[in-house]
């Protein structure tokens, strides 16, 4: 049995709104992962030969498109689904204050919408590990495991 692990990237937009921080997301459909669930507007693998920061810039302009990113690291988060680490993933989270363009949504087939949020009052349902990751957004914390038990 072979050991996979799955990089990806994920950027979080943040403005400033009437009662606090807000974050942007997208209501996801059509894609064979979470959907009907909320999730990072942008966000997706990265690819060879890409750095995190390299994907997480390509994915805002292909998902919002905007570009010119001012891109923020965040925490990187190890998760898994298995009892044993069989498939795993990696993921780079980046937050955003300022970017060019409007976002948008771009591809309609993986996306119903997209909304700005307050943190503190997330839509339902979220995709978990996204939702794990946002209560730790500023925290100050620079690895995150999730899915292995206590």
């Amino acid at each position: 049995m072979s050991f996979v692990l799955v990089p990806a990237s994920y950027v979080y937009l943040l403005r400033e709104g009437a009662d606090g921080t807000e974050v942007l997301l997208q209501l996801r459909q059509g894609t064979p992962y979470m959907d009907g669930h909320w999730a990072a507007a942008a966000a997706g693998h990265v690819e060879r030969g890409e750095t995190a920061y390299d994907a997480a810039r390509r994915e805002a302009a292909e998902e919002l498109g905007v570009t010119d990113v001012g891109l923020e690291f965040a925490f990187t988060m190890q998760r898994t689904q298995h009892a044993e680490a069989i498939d795993e993933r990696v993921d780079w989270f980046f937050t955003a204050r300022t970017w060019a363009g409007e976002p948008r949504v771009v591809e309609p087939e993986k996306c119903a919408e997209i909304r700005w949020c307050p943190l503190d009052r997330l839509p339902e349902p979220m995709v978990p590990h996204e939702a794990y990751a946002l209560a730790h957004l500023f925290s100050d914390t620079a690895y995150l495991t999730f899915g292995w038990q206590a």
